[in-house]
């Protein structure tokens, strides 16, 4: 009788220790989605990666943040070196020992670049013809092409999106923006350039923050002025005057682009055709090259304007 109630102390304590463990983990695995949900939900906006399987193989590939990958190299998603990445690398043993993944400067980095690893490759093509709220058969689908060893990486995938709800985030805010890039969609209408605004990561306020000819950049909305993201931003308003080619503190217009960084000298692409209604203004903000250097290298006087369908040089 000792024995058999010393090993029912011992069995109960087993049983308590991994209830603690598990509840820890649940912890952990919620602190995580708190802190990369909205980052998630923007790669999908831009990318149409399900966010649930963002946060999922987030979890999964780096134990809720924990992994040595996250820790040293702020590699959320296991993603190894392979013949084109030039950035910085780690050495870690994974299917053979001492392989090169790659290494980040901070976690934004890793998810910018798991969207990108999984739209630039053939083999997960077929996925992105699925539901954005398939996550199922994106689970499936990652592990049919080889996004991982494990035999049940599609069941650990589903176990581990429906243990968190992580599908609510696929159904939050989801705007399909026709691979714009946009989710202020007032300004669609004049994007006329083969570039895209792509969403950099989630500001102050749930502002998003695009990024245009390496700059990063706003969407101004109903009701927004200069005081009050000159506030949000910590930048004087005299600066977001410069920065945007303002002579003065004027109203904004819902849809208008606000840069928070100086304009450059030089687009990325090589030349504008100009639309009818299109200002000068309206160009320079576009591509976010500086008006004064527009005007300088199109030979055009300042406060003159381009007819419609004339070309711009714009490097």
């Amino acid at each position: 009788m000792v024995k058999f109630f010393g090993l029912l102390v011992v069995t109960s304590g087993l049983i308590c220790q991994l209830y603690a463990q598990q509840a820890d983990y649940n912890v952990l695995v919620n602190a995580y989605i708190l802190k990369f949900k909205d980052i998630a939900i923007n790669e999908m906006r831009v990318y149409r990666v399900p966010a649930s399987i963002t946060l999922a193989q987030g979890i999964l590939e780096s134990n809720a943040g924990r992994s040595k990958l996250a820790v040293e190299a702020n590699n959320h998603f296991g993603i190894k070196c392979h013949k084109e990445w030039n950035g910085m690398t780690i050495y870690h043993d994974d299917d053979v020992k001492n392989e090169c993944f790659r290494k980040y400067n901070d976690p934004l980095e890793s998810f910018r670049d798991h969207s990108k690893f999984l739209t630039q490759r053939e083999r997960y093509k077929r996925l992105f013809e699925l539901d954005i709220r398939d996550y199922k058969g994106w689970a499936h689908g990652l592990k049919s092409a080889g996004y991982a060893t494990n035999p049940t990486y599609a069941q650990l995938l589903i176990k581990t999106v429906e243990t968190f709800l992580l599908d609510r985030y696929d159904r939050t805010g989801f705007v399909e923006t026709s691979n714009i890039g946009l989710l202020d969609l007032n300004i669609a209408e004049k994007k006329t350039g083969p570039q895209e605004f792509i969403v950099k990561y989630l500001g102050i306020d749930n502002r998003n923050i695009y990024e245009n000819n390496r700059l990063n950049m706003i969407i101004a909305r109903e009701d927004d002025n200069l005081y009050v993201i000159a506030r949000d931003f910590n930048i004087s308003v005299s600066k977001l005057l410069k920065y945007n080619d303002l002579p003065r503190v004027t109203a904004l217009k819902p849809g208008q682009v606000v840069y928070l960084n100086n304009k450059r000298r030089k687009g990325e692409f090589e030349n504008h055709k100009v639309q009818k209604g299109e200002s000068l203004y309206d160009i320079s903000q576009l591509y976010g090259i500086r008006l004064k250097l527009l005007y300088k290298r199109n030979d055009l006087q300042i406060g003159a304007e381009p007819r419609a369908g004339a070309v711009l040089r714009l490097r």
